[in-house]
């Protein structure tokens, strides 16, 4: 019996895909995951035995660092949640393979920027200026 080998994929081969927003990929990505909220309760008949019981949900905060480029579709879609229009879309993040084949996808549900951070800059250096978008979301989903 040949059993094919999984080798883990690379952090560096992904894309990021939001519903309507063209953007390159971002060069860093983090805050992908969920928990779920443990309760703590004590039986009246066994008082000294802790039950646990699963409780909501709780989603991470989503990290995305792209180059400044004159793209500023992101950027629209923070500045429409200050405007009191928070518009929640679907966010899927895809790790590929060295071949570039799709081998694992999250889907990000109703997620929307929090917050926004402009780049730093220096006169000395001569790295990329990054903007970094905090975007929350209250579902999650793998794929793939």
């Amino acid at each position: 019996m040949i059993v094919s080998r999984k080798d883990p994929l690379r952090n560096c081969k992904f894309r990021v895909e939001i519903d309507g927003i063209v953007q390159a990929t971002p060069c860093r990505i983090s805050g992908i995951g969920a928990a779920i909220e443990c309760i703590e309760y004590r039986e009246g008949a066994d008082p000294l035995q802790v039950r646990q019981l699963g409780g909501l949900p709780k989603y991470g905060t989503l990290i995305l660092s792209y180059g400044l480029t004159n793209s500023k579709e992101l950027y629209e879609w923070f500045k429409s949640g200050i405007d009191g229009k928070v518009e929640p879309k679907k966010i899927s993040i895809i790790a590929s393979d060295l071949q570039g084949n799709d081998m694992a996808r999250w889907n990000l549900l109703n997620a929307w920027p929090a917050r926004y951070q402009a780049p730093d800059f220096n006169g000395k250096g001569n790295d990329v200026a990054l903007e970094t978008f905090e975007i929350v979301y209250e579902g999650l989903e793998r794929e793939i």
